[in-house]
């Protein structure tokens, strides 16, 4: 895929899929639904007070009494509890984050009785969107685990490409990130990725190819890696990047950003459906192509 544009016009149409949303009294966020509903590609439930959701309803003209929107009224405290439940109970496929804090919503979704646990650890997916470049580029984790664990690293590297593989990638590159490109023993980032590439070769990290450590050039740009005499089948058309700590993968996140003008949408991944975990900062327009993600990551 070149952009998130192309991959918006792969999502099923035919069949939408519901999203829960908790707190859906968010002006953005109503903006948002209007949008993808316009656009076929996903049907709601709006968990949150009916009357608040009314008002911003009525500012972002969506018609809340369309087939394939529903509300469920509830007070602010039961809105994040109440929207995963629908996914547990197979109401609804994706859960997304409105006027609401991370932190209860992520509560919710780690109820042990109406929750959406799995086996591993929930982390963070983002696909951008960078001008320039003549594909979109995936990075993980800047939200979810500060400072990951080899383990964790594992998971992390699944869910990512078990995102890549929904969103149309048959094996994606994945370019574990460090300060250099050779092992070095004081520094943990180095070890980490040459382990998990040779696990990759082993056959215990599944469905992509694993090559690292690398420096973020080398990972990204196939003459930096040619300069330094890496021949990988990763180094330079890495799909997607691992970073060893949410420092840097925040920092490159906003970098893409704020420097690169780039497009993103981002999904939490690993528990038992996706969850759309964006920002109140974020545009309209991210939160459609991260509800494009999460739909295709939700087959």
């Amino acid at each position: 895929m070149k952009s998130l544009d192309e991959m918006l016009e792969q999502v099923n149409r035919d069949q939408p899929k519901t999203v829960a949303v908790a707190q859906a009294a968010d002006a953005e966020v109503l903006r948002a639904v209007k949008k993808a509903y316009e656009l076929g590609i996903a049907h709601f439930i709006l968990v949150g007070e009916e009357g608040s959701l009314s008002i911003l309803a009525k500012e972002a003209k969506l018609d809340l009494d369309q087939d394939g929107i529903n509300i469920k009224n509830c007070p602010l405290k039961d809105a994040a509890q109440m929207a995963v439940k629908a996914v547990h109970e197979g109401e609804a496929h994706v859960v997304m984050k409105g006027h609401i804090d991370t932190k209860s919503l992520l509560k919710a979704v780690l109820d042990k009785q109406f929750g959406l646990r799995s086996k591993g650890v929930l982390s963070h997916v983002a696909l951008f969107e960078v001008p320039g470049r003549d594909k979109l580029i995936f990075l993980t984790d800047a939200a979810m685990n500060i400072a990951p664990t080899l383990e964790e690293k594992i998971s992390i590297i699944n869910n990512a490409v078990e995102v890549a593989k929904k969103a149309g990638l048959k094996q994606p590159k994945v370019a574990p990130l460090a300060a250099v490109e050779v092992v070095n023993p004081a520094m943990e980032a180095t070890k980490d990725a040459a382990t998990l590439s040779q696990m990759n070769r082993r056959g215990q990290i599944k469905d992509c190819l694993v090559d690292g450590p690398l420096a973020f050039d080398n990972a990204v740009d196939l003459n930096a890696a040619r300069q330094k005499g890496i021949n990988s089948e990763v180094a330079g058309q890495a799909d997607i990047l691992v970073a060893p700590t949410i420092e840097v993968a925040n920092a490159l996140y906003k970098s893409f950003m704020y420097f690169a003008n780039a497009k993103v949408a981002a999904v939490i991944s690993g528990a038992k459906a996706p969850i759309v975990l964006t920002s109140r900062a974020d545009t309209a327009e991210s939160k459609v192509y991260s509800l494009a993600l999460a739909l295709q990551s939700s087959k």
